[in-house]
């Protein structure tokens, strides 16, 4: 069978009406901090951010943002790419930039297949994808963002020698995600002790979804991978 899945990769993109303010927000700031992928992206990505940014990162389903934005502000000088189609959790994010005047986090509020077809070869230093959809029912299981032509998406994008970090609570989809970035020749699993898949990385702030994990039981297991 294959993995392969063409269609949008994201149930719903709706939740709980915008409040006044927050519909504001997001018609009149939106537009300032979206990514236009009818332009062709710039050869340099640094050139996105108003803050002088050394580097770029990639946050693919961002959804509560906490972080995107723990991130973006212990990181000054790295601009942050965050894709996230859930119209609420970008509200809250477009919301939280403005408010505290975040300069260095641009936003994208669909697929995230077109933002990584969009990107220039090699121009990423660092990607997440954090506690993604794990379509649960196996007949579900081609819809899991993590599959060979995504990860050949990542890989065009991401920098030699540059790192890719998957996290998730959902055993299976643990398991599908070291098995497909084990068998891709971009990528080689970084584990270094048994331990490793089981410690988050440096400066880690906890998310609405890890804690929920905890609460029913569930471990949390953090991938990291090189881009060879």
């Amino acid at each position: 069978m294959t993995d392969r899945y063409e269609g949008s990769f994201f149930g719903r993109r709706k939740g709980k009406p915008l409040s006044p303010s927050r519909t504001k927000v997001m018609d009149e700031k939106l537009p300032v901090l979206s990514l236009d992928l009818e332009a062709p992206a710039p050869a340099d990505l640094k050139e996105l951010f108003k803050a002088d940014v050394d580097s770029v990162s990639l946050e693919v389903g961002f959804g509560g943002g906490e972080h995107l934005l723990h991130r973006a502000r212990e990181n000054p000088t790295t601009g942050f790419i965050g894709v996230e189609p859930f119209v609420t959790s970008l509200a809250k994010v477009v919301n939280t930039v403005v408010e505290e005047g975040i300069p260095n986090i641009r936003l994208y509020g669909d697929d995230a297949i077109n933002v990584l077809d969009w990107l220039p070869e090699g121009s990423i230093d660092l990607a997440y994808q954090l506690y993604p959809d794990p379509w649960p029912k196996k007949r579900h299981w081609k819809r899991r963002f993590i599959n060979a032509q995504n990860l050949d998406r990542y890989a065009r994008a991401l920098k030699p020698g540059s790192e890719f970090r998957f996290a998730s609570d959902i055993d299976t989809y643990v398991d599908w995600a070291l098995r497909h970035l084990r068998d891709h020749p971009d990528f080689e699993w970084s584990a270094q002790t048994a331990a490793d898949w089981k410690t988050p990385w440096s400066n880690w702030p906890s998310t609405r979804y890890e804690a929920k994990a905890f609460r029913e039981g569930r471990l949390p297991r953090y991938l990291t991978f090189k881009r060879l």
